[in-house]
Parts: C-alpha cells; structure tokens; sequence
C-alpha cells in the first residue's frame, strides 16, 4: 500500500459511507478520499465532494450529473471529474489512482463494483452483503486470483475478523482457522425481541424501523427487525472465514456490546467489545493492521451493569431459519434468498405488504427455485440474470 492511502467510498452519502468519510478526516497525513459515489442525493454528494477534496465522482445517469453540478457550490478549478453509469462505478473501483475501496452500496447494485474492486487488488472493505451472499464463491475467487485484501466491515464479522488469529495481511482463507471450534454472532434481537408473533401483523415501516441500538438505513433496519439481516451475515461468515455453516451460531445480546465472538478447542471464547458504532470497525479496517483513532468514546461496563444473552426464536424470526436453510442448500438458493427479500420490504416500506408477508414471500422464492433446473453460477453475468428471474418471481406473486 502507499503511504498515502487513497480511499474510494461507494455510497458515500448512506450510514456506512458518512461514517467512513468522518475516520478518514481524523488522518489526513495518512489517508484522502480519491472518489465518491451516490445514487439519488446529490446535494449531498457535492458537498462532501467538496470538503473531502475527491477528484472523481460517479453518478447514475445524466440527470443526476445535472443535479450534481448544480449543486456544486465550489470553485470550479476543485469541481470534481464527473462518471456516469454502473460501467464508470466499476472502473472506478478498479481505477489505478486508489489503493482501497468502500464497497458500502446496499444491494445488488453494489454487486459489481464490489467485485471490480477485488478483480483489481485491492484492500476491499467489504460492507456489501450481496457480494459474499448472492456470489460468495465468485467473490472469494477473485480476492485470492488477485492478491487482494479483504476486510469486512459489518460489526460483527469485523468483531470475529479481529478475535482470528492472522498475519500483518488480510486473507481469503480457504479453510477454517486452526484451533477454531465456531463462530457465534451476535445479534441485538431488533425491536421486537420480546413482541408476541400474533402482534406483528399490524407492524409498521415506522416500527420496524425503529433500531434500539444502532442507526441504519431504513431496508437494513427492516432486516434486523426481521432478523434476516442476520441470517445474510451467517452466509457471509460462511465465505469469509471459511466456516462449515454447522459450526455458525446466532446468539441474541440485546445491548450490542459484544459484537460477536470465536471459540477455539480448547475451550477459551474470545469476543469483541465496543460501542455500537460503525466507526469502530470502519477505523480498523482502514488502518489495519494498526490501531488508529475512530472517534468513538470508551466503554463503561460498569455503567453498562450487565450483559445479557438468550437463543433465537426461530417462530418469531423465520427469516433466519430460511437462511439457514438457504446456506445449506447453495449458492443459488442464497441468491433467491436475497433477492426475495429485497422485493419484499421495498414492498413493505411501501405499503403494499404486510411485514408478516416478508418470510412468506421468500419461502415461496426459494421454494420456485427449488424446482426448476440447476442453474449454472459461474460468472457475474449469471449470478446477475438469476437474481433478477427471482425478483421478477417474487415482483409477480399476488402478496407484493
């Protein structure tokens, strides 16, 4: 790596994307900001073009390019070199003028970028759920073809990163880590931990939305409400440490203090604790192997009093049991999984589905997929056609 690290962040105006930009501020004689990318909020993005000093910035299409410059409040000698489409997000990715990438862009759309940046080299902070879940293979093979770094940025796979041993290098193992008996990941439960499952039928968007602990977008609030969130990160901690899924465990933690933990052979359980804040896992990942400054204060465990813990329940949370399932069936099934998913809280968001219809529509998908013909997943092209033959499904049934 350089000596000055030169930092694309994909979807630099969502959670992940403000978080990433506010550690990169804290080191500015050690790491910049090379490109940004957002989908719809321009105003946003210029300015955080323009206090980060990014020399490129990439948009979807040329009405947003409009919308950009027209926002642009600096002077015209810093504007910033203008890309359009989802060609110029991943040449950007790839582009040779940076050495690390925030993969942040949620959903599918983030999928090729995402793996641009990994065919390219780079140190991938992957924050992209699809890129491991609906192409985990495809993904994993390219991180290693290449030499590429690969350091997660979801806390809790961040936590399990950090609780491994491992070199001065990040990897793409291709077994699990010696000594290591399982991954337990943590999950705060959302806010309906305790809801009676007769109750849900009226949830709404406002509700589900409504995190107890951290603050997220709104579709990945809707996930941990369902706890689908988390069955997506047993697939992803699956791919990354190369973990049979029989030796992955979901614990609930309902303060997010521990964010998630590894047991080794001989008995010793070794867990990461924090803040919940993102910056944590942002900071480590863009200084790893060192240990560089985040902005998040210290934690007070005395103040904090207790930790507590209990097993899923697997009535109230069915979509992490059809994750379960999903990951012990293939890659495909992991596809519909996603995919489903996404079609139904954009359904529900809307309004159009009630928030009990989101496991249903998602068994149904799974089960469609199930019975048609083995689908070949070799490339992006493939993964990318059937995730839109499910979404297409999923889009059609009567419920959405």
């Amino acid at each position: 790596m350089n000596a000055m690290q030169r930092v694309v962040v994909l979807g630099s105006t969502g959670s992940i994307g403000v978080s990433t930009l506010d550690v990169i501020a804290r080191h500015p004689e050690r790491m910049s900001v090379y490109a940004l990318s957002a989908h719809s909020r321009m105003e946003q993005l210029a300015e955080q073009a323009a206090a980060s000093r990014a020399a490129v910035v990439v948009v979807p299409d040329d009405a947003a390019r409009a919308r950009f410059l027209a926002a642009w409040n600096g002077s015209a000698g810093q504007r910033p070199e203008v890309r359009v489409g989802a060609q110029a997000l991943a040449d950007t990715a790839a582009d040779s003028r940076c050495d690390t990438v925030m993969a942040a862009i949620v959903g599918a759309a983030g999928l090729p970028s995402a793996l641009a940046a990994a065919q390219a080299g780079k140190r991938v902070l992957l924050a992209n759920k699809e890129a491991l879940v609906a192409a985990g293979p495809l993904f994993m093979n390219a991180v290693r073809a290449s030499g590429a770094e690969l350091l997660p940025i979801d806390s809790e796979h961040n936590a399990i990163f950090q609780c491994l041993p491992h070199g001065a290098r990040a990897s793409a193992p291709t077994e699990p880590a010696a000594g290591v008996r399982r991954l337990l990941l943590t999950a705060s439960g959302g806010p309906f931990r305790r809801a009676d499952p007769a109750d849900l039928e009226s949830v709404t968007p406002e509700q589900a939305c409504a995190h107890p602990n951290w603050s997220m977008g709104r579709k990945i609030s809707v996930d941990s409400a369902t706890m689908l969130n988390k069955g997506l990160e047993v697939i992803e901690a699956h791919w990354l440490f190369a973990m049979p899924p029989e030796r992955i465990e979901v614990v609930v933690h309902p303060q997010s203090v521990i964010h998630s933990m590894v047991e080794y052979e001989d008995g010793s359980v070794l867990a990461q604790l924090g803040q919940p804040d993102m910056r944590t896992p942002i900071a480590y990942a863009l200084g790893f192997p060192e240990r560089i400054a985040s902005g998040v204060g210290g934690l007070d465990l005395a103040r904090l009093g207790r930790l507590d813990f209990e097993a899923p329940d697997f009535d109230r949370f069915p979509c992490l049991r059809l994750s379960f399932e999903a990951l012990r069936a293939g890659q495909a099934a992991s596809v519909a999984l996603n995919a489903a998913n996404e079609v139904a809280v954009q359904a529900f968001l809307e309004g159009r589905l009630r928030y009990t219809w989101i496991p249903r529509v998602i068994q149904a998908a799974l089960e469609w997929q199930a019975g048609r013909s083995s689908v070949t997943l070799a490339s992006l092209g493939d993964v990318l056609a059937l995730d839109a033959d499910i979404r297409a499904y999923a889009g059609n049934l009567g419920v959405v």
